[in-house]
């Protein structure tokens, strides 16, 4: 058994597809359906069902994904090590991050960490709160930045910016263009949200609770897998919605949101690492790097 097989394996078991997997891994297929056959004959299990063009994992399929990747996490932990031996001259570093710090806020550190030090590749996985954090207990990426709140023991937390955010509503919608004075009820209007584990939905808690109302008391009309998306809709007229200032920045200028004048509770930006894992150079760098930036 390989590396190379295993790396193999683990593509074809997380996209349960032949050619997609050896597209992504720059292989053949006829290449990629023999690591996987090597396996199975090797140790005699049969790790896939292949039902017509279909394949899924067997029990025993999904058992080993698990060792799996277990391993290929400590064979990438000890090529950071001998990275480390080359003084930030070669070497890699893995992020993870929800989506508002992944597509508005960690670029800027990218660029600038890639600037200083372009022997160092640099990965970005971007996936919600709940992903990343489990993208960095499991060893896939060395460090994860989110929105959410995280609680958990295998994990420290830094904050390490803070985000604003505002309630939106189209231009013309009437908590905008005809609001009366007192307080505003926010079981009033419909609602675009993004997905359960998302640290922009997050958000809502606090500020429900702070005005007593349960969010099952709210309309909600859409519920949308990016904020992008949520963005969009709410731009259609589809609802209301809580986003950062950083996603409707441009819409707010524009003038296809405006921001409806409603206090909401400020959110940090939260950086995650393992406690146990090793800490490279390039990781030490590139936090460093956000210290200097940010002016923390």
């Amino acid at each position: 058994m390989t590396l190379e097989q295993l790396r193999i394996f683990v593509a074809v078991a997380e996209r349960e597809h032949v050619t997609r997997a050896a597209g992504d891994l720059n292989l053949t297929q006829s290449a990629t359906s023999a690591a996987v056959a090597a396996l199975e004959a090797r140790y005699q299990t049969k790790l896939f069902d292949r039902v017509g063009r279909r394949i899924s994992l067997t029990d025993a399929g999904r058992l080993f994904l698990t060792e799996a990747k277990a391993v290929l996490a400590r064979a990438t932990a000890a090529e950071l090590v001998l990275a480390d031996l080359a003084g930030l001259k070669a070497g890699s570093l893995s992020l993870a991050a929800s989506q508002t710090v992944g597509n508005y806020w960690l670029p800027r550190y990218i660029h600038a960490f890639h600037a200083a030090h372009p022997g160092i590749a640099v990965t970005l996985t971007i996936g919600n709160t709940e992903t990343v954090a489990a993208m960095v207990r499991a060893g896939e990426a060395n460090l994860g930045f989110v929105e959410g709140p995280v609680e958990e023991q295998a994990l420290t937390t830094t904050v390490v910016a803070e985000d604003e955010m505002v309630l939106v509503a189209p231009s013309k919608h009437d908590w905008v263009s005809a609001r009366k004075r007192g307080k505003l009820d926010l079981t009033s209007a419909r609602w675009v949200l993004r997905e359960l584990g998302s640290g922009t939905r997050s958000i809502l808690e606090p500020l429900l609770k702070r005005e007593g109302i349960a969010l099952a008391a709210l309309d909600v009309s859409l519920v949308m897998p990016t904020n992008e998306s949520v963005r969009a809709a709410v731009e259609a007229g589809a609802g209301v919605t809580v986003l950062s200032r950083l996603v409707v920045d441009k819409a707010i200028r524009t003038g296809t949101l405006a921001v409806v004048d409603h206090p909401v509770p400020r959110r940090p930006f939260t950086m995650l690492r393992h406690n146990d894992r090793y800490v490279t150079a390039s990781e030490k760098e590139f936090v460093k790097l956000i210290g200097a930036l940010a002016g923390r």
